[in-house]
């Protein structure tokens, strides 16, 4: 273990509860990105840059080098930003080897035939176990399926980067039912987490509900275990489970979830133009009946 501290500055993006993060090691002034969100407005189907920039603003002011752009999956609630920070800053775009997977999963869905679920839209696909740094901080990526079957968590330092498979205790876990997700999977993945140094900084991918309280994305091992709502220790795989499958039936997909999903699966890129110069989504109709919800009439005075 490096005797360095590794520096940890979250960004949250409003609209989608997303923490992005700039991790450095200090004294190499290297860095690494992980899950940084491009703006978009759904509405308008506009994209926008102005979160990305804060992290470019805030890499440039800091002297950092950035040696990676880290994604913890695919995401369905954001887009990413990854490709428009790599063309600023530099570095390597990097997901787990799970991706590929979750591509063929969404290649189907969208009706994609010739879209390549081989991960070649990213740098580096990173496995199990797979080993790098950040300046002198030693880094490791585990595979984390649960929430999805691309997740990834990225133990750097003392730090555990778990993207969405622990939310903050009070929020407890996400959802499972997206492309490759899995209660059972999931409940395995946080034992792993589970089994880390109980001093070991958790930092969480999203902070979607607040009750009351600050925005926050770090709490510890130890708290986790302690006080997590849907999984501290206990809970059994077989209650978590039917816990966790029933919330999900009743949970709403995010607002721009086929829109992130089609963008994210192709490397944080549009699908590619139409002859008039603008590029199209595809939209999925009736296509996943279990996550259909009664229609509610709400009216706006």
């Amino acid at each position: 273990m490096s005797d360095i501290t590794l520096e940890v500055t979250g960004f949250f993006h409003s609209p989608s509860k997303t923490v992005s993060y700039v991790i450095a090691d200090p004294r190499a002034k290297r860095a690494a990105i992980i899950d940084p969100v491009l703006d978009f407005d759904v509405g308008g189907c506009l994209t926008d840059t102005e979160s990305a920039d804060a992290i470019i603003g805030h890499i440039r002011q800091e002297n950092l080098v950035v040696d990676w752009i880290l994604e913890t999956q695919l995401h369905d609630d954001h887009l990413s930003a990854a490709p428009y920070l790599r063309d600023a800053l530099g570095g390597q775009v990097a997901v787990g080897a799970g991706v590929t997977a979750t591509q063929t999963e969404l290649q189907q869905l969208f009706h994609l035939p010739d879209f390549p679920c081989d991960g070649q839209q990213f740098d580096r696909l990173l496995a199990n176990g797979d080993t790098f740094e950040i300046g002198d901080i030693p880094a490791r990526a585990y595979a984390m399926p649960g929430h999805s079957g691309s997740c990834t968590t990225y133990l750097i330092g003392d730090c555990a980067f778990v993207g969405d498979t622990l939310l903050m205790p009070d929020n407890g876990t996400a959802r499972c039912d997206l492309p490759g997700g899995s209660a059972a999977e999931m409940f395995r993945s946080v034992q792993a987490l589970y089994g880390l140094p109980e001093e070991t900084r958790i930092f969480t991918g999203h902070d979607p509900e607040h009750r009351g309280r600050d925005i926050a994305w770090e709490s510890t091992v130890a708290e986790q275990k302690e006080k997590n709502i849907h999984i501290k220790d206990g809970v059994s795989e077989a209650d978590f489970r039917e816990f966790r499958n029933r919330r999900d039936r009743g949970l709403s997909k995010p607002d721009c979830h086929y829109q992130a999903l089609q963008f994210n699966m192709a490397g944080a890129q549009l699908p590619a133009p139409d002859a008039n110069g603008v590029s199209y989504f595809r939209m999925p109709v009736n296509a996943i009946p279990k996550a259909a919800k009664p229609f509610k009439l709400r009216l706006v005075h």
